[in-house]
């Protein structure tokens, strides 16, 4: 599948790019999706929660009256966890959520949310801009040029560029990335991917 490139200005630049099939024309596979999603929010969980036990908390040991003879449940110390102010019981622990997955699945879901994205005729292929400062405002231009204002917008550089990450990075529904750490979750999660020339041959060599 061929593409035309934009330039900065949003006019076509004559040049066009080919999706390769393997990569952005196989039928996708949503458990695939769905596990590399869980994997992505999961390790986005810090699992610092923690609630005292029985054992943690401040208070006497001392038996609150004694075991027989008054005709009611027996108590032990005031820690009990069905007194007020006692330990919780099988409280939150810190833990981490993250788990394994292996990498041709991983690699998999890529492939099916940018085929999804396809079938959507949701990317579209940009020129690598170049910022001489970070503005801004000459992300929004940008944005204006390709009429993407106002939608969830995910820019793929071939390579780390700081200008053009700063210039997004006030803007709440652009997000900035690059080929080589792209995950399927910030795929999904945008309304149109901006795909630069040299990221499409990146993603076609590393997920090919």
């Amino acid at each position: 599948m061929e593409l035309a490139v934009l330039n900065t200005s949003g006019q076509e630049t004559g040049r066009s790019v080919t999706l390769s099939d393997e990569v952005f024309g196989i039928e996708p596979k949503d458990h695939a999706i769905y596990l590399a999603v869980k994997q992505y929010l999961a390790n986005q969980r810090q699992g610092t929660h923690k609630a005292k036990e029985r054992a943690e908390i401040k208070g006497s040991t001392k038996k609150l009256k004694k075991q027989k003879g008054t005709g009611s449940a027996r108590f032990g110390d005031i820690k009990n966890p069905i007194f007020r102010g006692g330990g919780r019981v099988f409280g939150p622990r810190p833990r981490d959520y993250g788990f394994k997955l292996n990498k041709k699945v991983k690699q998999l879901a890529r492939k099916s949310a940018l085929a999804y994205k396809v079938k959507d005729a949701a990317i579209t292929i940009l020129e690598t801009p170049k910022f001489d400062n970070p503005k801004t405002k000459d992300y929004i231009k940008l944005l204006d040029a390709l009429s993407l204002s106002g939608k969830k917008t995910l820019l793929v550089l071939p390579d780390h560029d700081k200008n053009v990450y700063l210039s997004s990075r006030n803007l709440q529904k652009a997000n900035v990335s690059v080929a080589s750490q792209l995950h399927t979750y910030e795929i999904l999660h945008a309304d149109t991917l901006i795909l630069c020339e040299g990221s499409v041959e990146k993603l076609n060599e590393m997920l090919g």
